[in-house]
C-alpha cells in the first residue's frame, strides 16, 4: 500500500535517506472511468462470477471428474514405499481430468453461444 504523504516539507531527508537508501513517497489515486458514476468495484465483480451458476457448474464438473479419476486409479494397500508415488500419480491424474472436463464444459458453452449468436444475426436480418 502506499504511504500517505507526511507534513514535512520536501528539502527534509529521513533518517533511512540520510544513510543512502532512498525512497519515493508516491500517493497513487484512483479515478474511475465511468464519468464520476459509482460502480461495481473489481472485488464485487468477482463475487458475482463465483456465485454464478455457470462456475458452480463447472466446480462441480470438475469434482466429478476428479473423483471418478481416483476411484479408477484405486488405492490398495501394499507396500508403504510406493504409497506415496501412488498417491502423488492419482493426485496428478485427478487434476488432469478435472482441467478437462472443465475445458470441455467451456468449449460446450462457447459453442452454445456462437451458434445462439448467429441465429438471433440471421433472425434480425430476416
Amino acid at each position: 500500500m502506499a504511504k500517505k504523504a507526511t507534513g514535512k516539507g520536501s528539502g527534509a531527508k529521513s533518517k533511512s535517506e540520510g544513510k543512502g537508501t532512498a525512497k519515493s513517497q508516491a500517493v497513487v489515486r484512483r479515478q474511475s472511468s465511468g464519468g464520476g458514476k459509482p460502480g461495481p468495484d473489481a472485488g464485487e465483480m468477482f463475487i458475482k462470477l463465483l456465485q454464478s451458476p455457470l462456475v458452480a457448474e463447472l466446480v462441480a464438473v470438475a469434482a466429478t471428474a476428479a473423483l471418478a479419476a481416483l476411484a479408477e486409479h484405486g488405492f490398495t494397500t501394499g507396500g508403504s514405499g510406493t504409497r506415496g508415488k501412488r498417491a502423488g500419480k492419482a493426485v496428478k491424474e485427478a487434476g488432469k481430468a478435472a482441467a478437462a472436463a472443465v475445458g470441455r464444459r467451456l468449449g460446450n458453452e462457447i459453442d452454445e453461444i456462437k451458434k445462439a449468436s448467429t441465429a438471433s444475426k440471421g433472425g434480425a436480418k430476416a
